[in-house]
């Protein structure tokens, strides 16, 4: 579960991204965070895997308070944690199968069982016939499927998405909405911020809005709510 309380993250030039942030989100939802640009969603999303640490306040992922935790300890949380980036952040030197086996490989994982589990996430996200390829080989949506099998190769309780269709085109993210769909119903807890918003409307999960830095709007099977 991720609890957080009062969380305010004041920037040093002064900007306030957070103005007393408090939510829950329960062990296996499928939520997504909206709102204009600039409104807080990106270091709300951050502040979950500790890319930004609050100013004030407590944030509660899986019984660690992430206001507290100790730089030494950040990685372990982050094993905990999967995190799906815009810009897929794949390196362009490895084949597929060691982007997603680097995941494992950091946390010293026994050589068989990696082979074995990074298959296993690659035919999650159809992508196990590619294994030997590498990235500039692959399109932009079949390389996004790959940072989600990275994200997701060391079972994580949570799955964090930040804009993880939008350098996509429509059909491709369509299909990486039911890489996603699939992830959630092993039960994992999917938090997506997005700006799609024909995939809000269409594929209908609880809808966490944010303006200016607080919570607009927390509705189960939400609408997008703004235009474009």
């Amino acid at each position: 579960m991720i609890k957080m309380e009062n969380v305010y993250k004041k920037y040093p030039n002064g900007v306030v991204a957070t103005n007393g942030i408090s939510v829950q989100i329960k062990q296996g939802e499928f939520v997504y965070v909206v709102g204009p640009s600039g409104a807080g969603k990106t270091t709300f999303i951050k502040m979950m895997y500790c890319e930004e640490m609050p100013t004030k306040g407590s944030i509660v992922i899986n019984g660690i308070n992430l206001a507290k935790i100790k730089p030494n300890k950040i990685p372990m949380l982050r094993r905990q944690i999967g995190v799906v980036f815009q810009d897929f952040k794949l390196l362009p030197t490895l084949t597929i199968f060691e982007n997603v086996a680097f995941a494992m490989e950091v946390i010293e994982e026994h050589p068989d069982h990696i082979k074995k589990r990074v298959m296993e996430v690659l035919d999650l996200v159809g992508l196990k016939h590619k294994a030997r390829m590498h990235p500039k080989e692959l399109s932009g949506g079949e390389q996004q499927r790959v940072s989600i099998a990275r994200s997701i190769v060391n079972s994580p309780k949570v799955v964090i998405a930040d804009e993880p269709t939008g350098n996509l085109d429509p059909d491709t993210a369509w299909d990486i909405m039911k890489t996603f769909k699939e992830i959630n119903m092993r039960g994992t807890t999917v938090v997506m911020a997005t700006h799609n918003k024909d995939i809000v409307n269409a594929i209908k999960h609880r809808v966490i809005a944010i303006e200016s830095g607080m919570i607009a709007r927390d509705e189960q099977r939400g609408d997008y709510g703004y235009e474009g």
